[in-house]
């Protein structure tokens, strides 16, 4: 079993135990990701990265992991395969000859 397996068993089972499932659907799951990023955001707003609350941080972190796990596991998709294949595209879209040190896009290399 992997790590995020049984961090997801964790996470069902806090969730089972006060009866939210009826509540976590894949669009509010989705706008509950939404809304922690945003609130990630907030902790940014007006400042310097350096001066972020590195509590508040893990708060907000930690919210939007627990929410996109509950979203894979309710699709029944693997977190660790499906970051791994995201990677592979990603490796396939900037290889390191055009994209190292470059924020453009793939479709803008050699533009």
């Amino acid at each position: 079993m992997s790590n995020f397996e049984h961090l997801i068993q964790q996470i069902v089972h806090f969730r089972d135990e006060r009866d939210w499932e009826q509540f976590h659907n894949s669009k509010d799951l989705a706008l509950a990701i939404s809304i922690e990023a945003a609130e990630l955001n907030e902790l940014f707003l007006w400042k310097n990265a350096e001066e972020v609350d590195k509590s508040k941080l893990k708060q907000e972190l930690a919210d939007i992991f627990t929410y996109c796990m509950l979203l894979a596991h309710k699709h029944g998709l693997d977190v660790e395969e499906i970051v791994e294949e995201k990677l592979n595209i990603n490796a396939a879209n900037y290889p390191i000859d055009k994209a190292k040190g470059n924020a453009s896009k793939y479709n803008e290399f050699g533009q």
